[in-house]
Protein backbone atom coordinates (compact mmCIF):
# COMPACT_ATOMS: atom_id res chain seq x y z
CA UNK A 1 0.00 0.00 0.00
CA UNK A 2 1.30 3.51 -1.33
CA UNK A 3 1.58 6.25 1.57
CA UNK A 4 0.92 9.44 -0.08
CA UNK A 5 1.50 13.26 1.71
CA UNK A 6 -0.93 15.18 1.32
CA UNK A 7 -0.22 19.14 0.75
CA UNK A 8 -3.37 21.41 1.30
CA UNK A 9 -2.66 24.82 0.01
CA UNK A 10 -4.87 27.86 0.92
CA UNK A 11 -3.62 31.19 0.51
CA UNK A 12 0.00 30.12 -0.24
CA UNK A 13 -0.01 28.44 2.98
CA UNK A 14 -0.11 24.65 4.60
CA UNK A 15 -3.90 23.80 6.24
CA UNK A 16 -5.64 21.38 7.45
CA UNK A 17 -9.69 21.57 7.57
CA UNK A 18 -12.23 19.73 10.28
CA UNK A 19 -14.08 17.69 8.04
CA UNK A 20 -13.89 20.03 5.14
CA UNK A 21 -14.90 23.34 7.03
CA UNK A 22 -13.45 25.76 5.96
CA UNK A 23 -14.62 28.14 9.42
CA UNK A 24 -12.52 25.35 10.70
CA UNK A 25 -9.01 25.48 9.49
CA UNK A 26 -5.22 24.71 11.33
CA UNK A 27 -2.76 26.26 9.49
CA UNK A 28 0.73 25.15 9.60
CA UNK A 29 3.67 27.35 9.85
CA UNK A 30 5.61 24.99 7.19
CA UNK A 31 6.44 26.12 4.39
CA UNK A 32 5.16 24.41 1.54
CA UNK A 33 8.33 23.30 -0.11
CA UNK A 34 10.70 22.90 2.71
CA UNK A 35 7.37 20.21 3.78
CA UNK A 36 7.28 18.84 0.26
CA UNK A 37 11.32 18.24 0.36
CA UNK A 38 11.38 16.87 4.02
CA UNK A 39 8.48 14.30 2.75
CA UNK A 40 10.95 13.37 -0.47
CA UNK A 41 14.25 12.61 2.21
CA UNK A 42 11.74 10.43 3.81
CA UNK A 43 10.83 8.56 0.95
CA UNK A 44 7.42 9.52 -0.40
CA UNK A 45 7.58 8.41 -4.14
CA UNK A 46 4.21 10.70 -4.28
CA UNK A 47 2.66 13.74 -3.50
CA UNK A 48 -0.55 14.39 -3.12
CA UNK A 49 -1.42 18.44 -3.80
CA UNK A 50 -4.34 20.25 -3.26
CA UNK A 51 -5.60 23.67 -4.38
CA UNK A 52 -8.32 24.66 -1.72
CA UNK A 53 -8.69 28.34 -3.24
CA UNK A 54 -9.23 26.62 -6.96
CA UNK A 55 -11.15 24.06 -5.60
CA UNK A 56 -13.94 26.38 -4.53
CA UNK A 57 -13.10 29.22 -7.36
CA UNK A 58 -11.85 31.45 -5.32
CA UNK A 59 -8.41 32.34 -6.66
CA UNK A 60 -5.66 29.68 -6.96
CA UNK A 61 -2.41 28.83 -5.85
CA UNK A 62 -1.27 27.71 -8.96
CA UNK A 63 2.53 29.52 -9.53
CA UNK A 64 3.33 27.53 -5.78
CA UNK A 65 1.66 24.24 -7.00
CA UNK A 66 3.59 24.69 -10.51
CA UNK A 67 7.07 25.26 -7.90
CA UNK A 68 6.02 21.95 -6.19
CA UNK A 69 5.92 20.07 -9.21
CA UNK A 70 8.73 21.70 -11.16
CA UNK A 71 10.87 21.46 -7.55
CA UNK A 72 10.12 18.05 -6.21
CA UNK A 73 11.97 15.36 -7.69
CA UNK A 74 8.57 12.59 -7.16
CA UNK A 75 5.57 11.54 -8.71
CA UNK A 76 2.99 15.05 -8.16
CA UNK A 77 -1.00 14.64 -8.28
CA UNK A 78 -2.92 17.79 -8.86
CA UNK A 79 -6.20 18.26 -7.19
CA UNK A 80 -8.55 21.45 -7.12
CA UNK A 81 -10.11 23.40 -9.67
CA UNK A 82 -9.60 20.78 -12.42
CA UNK A 83 -13.06 21.05 -14.22
CA UNK A 84 -11.84 20.36 -17.64
CA UNK A 85 -9.71 18.84 -20.45
CA UNK A 86 -7.95 22.24 -21.06
CA UNK A 87 -7.22 21.90 -17.01
CA UNK A 88 -5.63 18.63 -16.88
CA UNK A 89 -3.94 18.83 -19.97
CA UNK A 90 -2.60 22.10 -18.88
CA UNK A 91 -1.16 20.48 -15.84
CA UNK A 92 0.49 17.82 -17.51
CA UNK A 93 2.17 20.20 -19.63
CA UNK A 94 3.72 21.65 -16.33
CA UNK A 95 5.21 17.99 -15.33
CA UNK A 96 2.18 16.95 -13.20
CA UNK A 97 2.06 13.15 -12.90
CA UNK A 98 -1.65 12.81 -11.95
CA UNK A 99 -5.00 15.42 -11.77
CA UNK A 100 -7.69 14.65 -9.80
CA UNK A 101 -11.63 15.75 -11.32
CA UNK A 102 -13.73 16.09 -7.64
CA UNK A 103 -16.68 18.35 -8.64
CA UNK A 104 -16.76 17.62 -12.72
CA UNK A 105 -16.69 13.91 -12.03
CA UNK A 106 -19.49 13.61 -10.16
CA UNK A 107 -21.67 15.74 -12.25
CA UNK A 108 -20.72 15.03 -15.19
CA UNK A 109 -19.17 11.83 -15.52
CA UNK A 110 -19.21 11.63 -19.08
CA UNK A 111 -16.60 14.55 -19.06
CA UNK A 112 -14.44 12.63 -16.90
CA UNK A 113 -14.28 9.52 -19.17
CA UNK A 114 -13.62 11.77 -21.86
CA UNK A 115 -10.55 13.81 -20.27
CA UNK A 116 -9.46 10.02 -19.02
CA UNK A 117 -9.25 8.39 -22.01
CA UNK A 118 -7.34 11.55 -23.48
CA UNK A 119 -5.19 10.92 -20.59
CA UNK A 120 -4.85 7.12 -19.80
CA UNK A 121 -3.80 6.37 -16.73
CA UNK A 122 -3.69 10.00 -15.35
CA UNK A 123 -6.71 10.78 -13.89
CA UNK A 124 -7.98 9.93 -10.90
CA UNK A 125 -11.46 10.51 -9.87
CA UNK A 126 -12.19 12.05 -6.03
CA UNK A 127 -15.57 10.76 -4.14
CA UNK A 128 -15.75 12.82 -1.02
CA UNK A 129 -18.88 11.20 0.82
CA UNK A 130 -20.09 12.93 3.95
CA UNK A 131 -23.58 11.40 5.39
CA UNK A 132 -22.97 8.96 2.57
CA UNK A 133 -23.33 11.31 -0.45
CA UNK A 134 -20.60 12.64 -2.57
CA UNK A 135 -19.83 16.39 -1.44
CA UNK A 136 -19.01 18.94 -4.35
CA UNK A 137 -17.95 22.35 -4.74
CA UNK A 138 -15.17 22.50 -2.16
CA UNK A 139 -17.53 20.29 -0.09
CA UNK A 140 -19.89 22.98 0.59
CA UNK A 141 -22.57 21.33 -1.17
CA UNK A 142 -24.08 17.08 -1.26
CA UNK A 143 -24.78 15.48 -4.47
CA UNK A 144 -28.29 13.80 -5.09
CA UNK A 145 -26.55 10.50 -6.02
CA UNK A 146 -25.54 7.89 -3.34
CA UNK A 147 -21.46 7.19 -3.04
CA UNK A 148 -21.63 3.32 -4.50
CA UNK A 149 -23.78 4.78 -7.69
CA UNK A 150 -21.43 7.49 -8.33
CA UNK A 151 -18.64 5.05 -8.54
CA UNK A 152 -20.71 2.68 -10.99
CA UNK A 153 -20.87 5.76 -13.00
CA UNK A 154 -17.20 6.16 -12.79
CA UNK A 155 -16.27 1.98 -14.24
CA UNK A 156 -16.42 2.68 -17.94
CA UNK A 157 -13.66 5.27 -17.90
CA UNK A 158 -10.17 4.69 -17.93
CA UNK A 159 -9.22 5.87 -14.79
CA UNK A 160 -5.94 5.52 -12.89
CA UNK A 161 -7.98 5.05 -9.63
CA UNK A 162 -10.41 6.38 -6.98
CA UNK A 163 -9.32 8.45 -3.91
CA UNK A 164 -12.29 8.11 -1.35
CA UNK A 165 -12.20 10.28 1.41
CA UNK A 166 -14.54 10.15 4.66
CA UNK A 167 -15.57 13.65 4.71
CA UNK A 168 -16.57 13.19 8.22
CA UNK A 169 -13.53 11.78 9.62
CA UNK A 170 -11.43 14.16 7.75
CA UNK A 171 -9.02 16.63 10.17
CA UNK A 172 -10.76 14.22 13.21
CA UNK A 173 -8.06 11.80 13.70
CA UNK A 174 -10.42 9.74 14.73
CA UNK A 175 -9.79 6.19 12.66
CA UNK A 176 -10.65 5.29 9.16
CA UNK A 177 -14.11 4.56 8.15
CA UNK A 178 -13.71 0.88 7.04
CA UNK A 179 -17.37 0.34 6.18
CA UNK A 180 -17.05 3.21 3.53
CA UNK A 181 -13.68 1.88 2.28
CA UNK A 182 -15.77 -1.77 1.88
CA UNK A 183 -18.19 -0.82 0.20
CA UNK A 184 -16.11 1.44 -2.23
CA UNK A 185 -13.97 -1.73 -2.83
CA UNK A 186 -17.32 -4.21 -3.76
CA UNK A 187 -18.21 -1.42 -5.76
CA UNK A 188 -15.39 -0.32 -8.54
CA UNK A 189 -12.49 -2.27 -10.15
CA UNK A 190 -10.83 0.56 -10.18
CA UNK A 191 -7.80 0.85 -7.35
CA UNK A 192 -8.91 3.10 -4.07
CA UNK A 193 -6.80 5.69 -2.48
CA UNK A 194 -8.18 6.17 1.30
CA UNK A 195 -8.60 9.53 3.13
CA UNK A 196 -9.61 10.64 6.15
CA UNK A 197 -9.39 10.36 9.89
CA UNK A 198 -6.47 7.96 9.94
CA UNK A 199 -4.28 8.19 13.43
CA UNK A 200 -1.86 5.71 13.93
CA UNK A 201 0.63 2.51 12.14
CA UNK A 202 -2.09 0.54 13.73
CA UNK A 203 -4.68 2.34 11.28
CA UNK A 204 -2.09 1.90 8.60
CA UNK A 205 -2.14 -2.10 9.22
CA UNK A 206 -5.86 -2.15 9.06
CA UNK A 207 -5.90 0.06 5.74
CA UNK A 208 -3.65 -2.56 4.20
CA UNK A 209 -5.84 -5.85 4.90
CA UNK A 210 -8.29 -4.22 3.00
CA UNK A 211 -7.05 -4.18 -0.35
CA UNK A 212 -6.73 -0.47 -0.74
CA UNK A 213 -4.11 0.68 -3.55
CA UNK A 214 -2.68 3.53 -1.46
CA UNK A 215 -3.55 5.55 1.46
CA UNK A 216 -2.98 9.63 2.10
CA UNK A 217 -2.02 11.21 5.46
CA UNK A 218 -2.62 14.81 6.09
CA UNK A 219 -2.89 15.67 9.68
CA UNK A 220 -1.60 12.55 10.96
CA UNK A 221 2.23 13.51 9.44
CA UNK A 222 1.91 17.52 10.20
CA UNK A 223 1.48 16.79 13.56
CA UNK A 224 4.30 13.66 14.13
CA UNK A 225 1.83 11.25 15.04
CA UNK A 226 2.75 8.95 12.79
CA UNK A 227 6.30 9.16 11.90
CA UNK A 228 7.74 9.48 8.83
CA UNK A 229 10.56 7.23 8.27
CA UNK A 230 8.40 4.39 9.51
CA UNK A 231 6.26 4.39 7.01
CA UNK A 232 7.31 6.76 3.85
CA UNK A 233 11.12 4.69 3.36
CA UNK A 234 11.11 2.78 0.34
Amino acid sequence: MLIVPALDLRGGRVVRLLRGDFQRETAYPDDPLALARRYVDAGARRLHVVDLDAARGHGDNRRLVERLVAETAVEVQVAGGVRSERDAARWFGSGAAAVVMGTTAVRRPELLAEVAERHTGKVLAALDVRAGRPAVTGWSTLASTGATDTLRRWEPAPLAGVILTSVDRDGTLSGPDLTLLGEALAATRHPVTYSGGVRSLEDLHALATTGAAAVILGRSLLEGRIPLESVLAP
